[in-house]
């Protein structure tokens, strides 16, 4: 009787050691992984604060108003001004267009047609 259970308890912590070494590479495994996405994170961030400072330097009033001035003639850029603006009374609204998809009845169908007996 104590074989079997000497076997047993062997078997047991043999089962044991094999799961705890699958669970230990598995989580390895994930972790690896976990430090690959927080590199791939990091590269993307640094890539957007790159395209921020980019986006940032590009769109200087003064780089912008020289622009203007370079074109002027081409694009005819004013600045903006109140009077361009106008209320939403004066915009001109398309009318809806009426579609008639089924044909209309044109006979009344509360009056009956004589010699229709």
């Amino acid at each position: 009787m104590k074989i079997f259970v000497y076997l047993t308890i062997g078997l047991t912590v043999m089962g044991l050691a094999f799961w705890a070494y699958h669970v230990n590479y598995d989580t390895q495994d994930r972790q690896a992984e976990l430090r690959e996405l927080q590199r791939e994170i990091a590269s993307l961030r640094e890539g957007l604060g790159v395209l921020r400072a980019e986006w940032a330097y590009q769109n200087r009033p003064d780089r912008l108003r020289e622009l203007v001035n370079l074109n002027f003639m081409a694009l005819q850029l004013l600045p903006m001004a109140p009077e361009q603006f106008g209320s939403a009374t004066q915009v001109a609204y398309p009318q809806p267009v009426l579609e008639l998809n089924a044909p209309i009845d044109v006979v009344a169908t509360g009056v009956e047609e004589e010699g229709a007996e």
